[in-house]
């Protein structure tokens, strides 16, 4: 499970943030990598048959959960890393074109995620795992609207803001998972649809008391020295800040300003943690799936938000 899960975090290395600084061989070879790691998802989703030819390996201490869930990791995550670069317009280059094909299949995989009729139904009923990875899928929604959102047929976004809402079973644990119910609450109040707005100010309420300083924040009542402030904290409660702001809700201007100089902040400390050999620290939890750390980075670039004390040029 988690050797799938760095597979596909490693596009948030890049795809979030493509740099300007790079060469067009430099843009080739990553584009190409990109369109590679993309393919076996989305070419099988979109037919409904990812399901049915995704290979799935578990330790021998697997907890039981249903194994189906890594459709649903392999896809949302997938999504999420490659959304702001598939917002980028169509053109006859060949990276143009590997745009084209991923977004053209990718919306046929959101359709077959919420058909129960299709072998590709995603698992969205079952257990809270979902909960997490129905969170990487909204936050898709929300970097790339209106190339991935709005081309939905109508039932499909029907189908989506069912499922969304009925993830409100799930009770989460009291850590970064605040955020993921957060999310995709969030989504639904971008679209005007019914969000339950004490589940998104719980969030930021808690993140804010779980700030400890130097751009980090806690995972919950207890530092966790680890990646997740990377995975999770800082995008998705940048994030939710901008689209409240952007609905004027909750006063979030302020609140958004000062997350953006943490995550600034801490941007800088990541810079700095990677060595002359560009390797990076193995510490924590999640270390075979470290790669993803780098998403900050990555989001700060892409928005064009990197503060001064951290050139473009710094940032691969």
């Amino acid at each position: 499970m988690e050797n799938k899960f760095l597979i596909i975090l490693i596009l948030t290395v890049w795809l979030t943030g493509v740099g300007h600084a790079q060469n067009a061989s430099d843009r080739q070879y990553w584009s190409d990598l990109a369109y590679k790691i993309a393919t076996p998802v989305l070419s099988n989703m979109s037919k409904g048959e990812l399901s049915k030819n995704m290979s799935i390996e578990v330790s021998p201490t697997w907890d039981g959960r249903d194994r189906r869930v890594s459709c649903m990791e392999a896809f949302g995550r997938l999504m999420d890393g490659i959304a702001p670069w598939l917002s980028l317009l169509d053109d006859d280059s060949s990276e143009g074109k590997q745009r084209k094909q991923l977004r053209e299949w990718a919306l046929k995989s959101y359709a077959h995620a919420v058909d129960p009729e299709s072998p590709d139904y995603l698992l969205w009923r079952k257990e809270g795992q979902p909960l997490v990875d129905a969170a990487y899928i909204a936050s898709s929604f929300l970097r790339a609207p209106q190339q991935l959102w709005e081309p939905l047929d109508e039932l499909t976004k029907k189908r989506y803001i069912e499922e969304f809402k009925q993830l409100r079973r799930i009770d989460p644990p009291y850590s970064n998972w605040l955020l993921f119910s957060a999310t995709v609450e969030t989504f639904l109040l971008s679209i005007d649809a019914q969000p339950d707005l004490y589940r998104i100010h719980s969030a930021i309420r808690k993140i804010e008391e779980w700030y400890v300083g130097d751009g980090w924040y806690s995972d919950g009542e207890h530092f966790a020295f680890d990646y997740y402030n990377s995975y999770v904290i800082h995008p998705m409660y940048v994030q939710v800040l901008e689209i409240l702001a952007g609905k004027k809700r909750f006063s979030a201007d302020k609140t958004l300003a000062i997350a953006r100089r943490r995550i600034q902040r801490f941007g800088m400390i990541l810079e700095r943690m990677i060595s002359p050999e560009g390797t990076f620290l193995i510490f924590g939890r999640s270390m075979t799936y470290r790669l993803g750390v780098f998403q900050p980075l990555s989001l700060l670039a892409w928005k064009e938000q990197l503060p001064e004390e951290l050139p473009a040029g710094h940032i691969p």
